[in-house]
């Protein structure tokens, strides 16, 4: 019988994560929600882990409003998550991995970093359609719950349309933190050089290092995922796991180096 992963980044208690698994239970499908222990932003499609006398510690979990829906919290990075699901954790490899919902937009080429498309991309590796998903709620003020009923909403048409793609397929969706009647259509979107906020790296007095955020700038590239979802539009945009590059003459340049001669 097939069934779902539900992962993030943001951690088993994150609010976002419970929102996109109900939603998930209200489209029919049989769940299982794995998530990190503890918060495991930026880790990409990293797959550390932590270990106890070689084992990765996993504890069950009751979530609110999701009674009998099996939970673990597992001490890894969501990455390594989507393989352990895939590779042998459970009896049968899940037919889909849903990561997210994430606390604020993935945009740009910086998802090179989002542990919540990590996990999505590290299925997608092993032949796993995967969706990201992601709330654009970064400048949310804390007294305003975000929109995760919003954006969970919009999970199960993309995952309608995700059935009817090749095996491996990723995709990421972004939605902007707006009530649903304020939202604009869901657009395909490229993704933009650059994410909208940029890290900048600061040297200290002292010889250490911290990161800063910078931005936006007001410069994002017209019809970018950036640029959209600064317009209202939910985006769509279809990932593809590291491939070669045709475009550079390696070969040729490879012949021409003095070693090879």
């Amino acid at each position: 019988m097939s069934w779902t992963l539900i992962t993030n980044d943001d951690g088993i208690t994150a609010p976002g994560l419970h929102a996109l698994a109900a939603a998930a239970v209200a489209a029919g499908q049989r769940v299982v929600v794995a998530a990190p222990s503890a918060q495991a932003s930026g880790a990409g499609t990293s797959i550390t882990t932590s270990q106890r006398d070689g084992r990765v510690p996993v504890e069950r979990h009751e979530l609110p409003g999701l009674e009998g829906v099996p939970a673990y919290g597992v001490g890894a990075q969501p990455a390594f998550i989507s393989f352990a699901a895939i590779r042998g954790w459970f009896p049968e490899p899940p037919s889909l991995v849903l990561s997210g919902i994430n606390e604020g937009a993935n945009l740009g080429h910086a998802i090179l970093h989002s542990g919540t498309v990590g996990a999505a991309l590290t299925a997608g590796r092993l032949g796993v359609r995967a969706l990201a998903v992601s709330l654009d709620c970064d400048d949310t003020p804390p007294d305003v719950r975000p929109g995760w009923d919003v954006a969970a909403a919009l999970v199960p048409e993309v995952v309608q349309l995700l059935e009817g793609t090749p095996a491996g397929t990723v995709l990421t969706l972004n939605v902007p933190d707006r009530p649903a009647d304020e939202l604009g259509e869901t657009r395909v979107a490229p993704l933009a050089t650059q994410g909208r906020l940029h890290t900048t790296v600061v040297n200290h007095d002292d010889g250490n290092l911290g990161v800063r955020l910078v931005g936006p700038d007001g410069t994002a590239q017209p019809g970018t995922d950036v640029a959209l979802l600064a317009e209202g539009h939910p985006t769509l945009t279809a990932l593809r796991w590291v491939t070669e590059n045709p475009d550079l003459p390696l070969a040729d340049l490879l012949a021409k180096h003095p070693a090879q001669r």
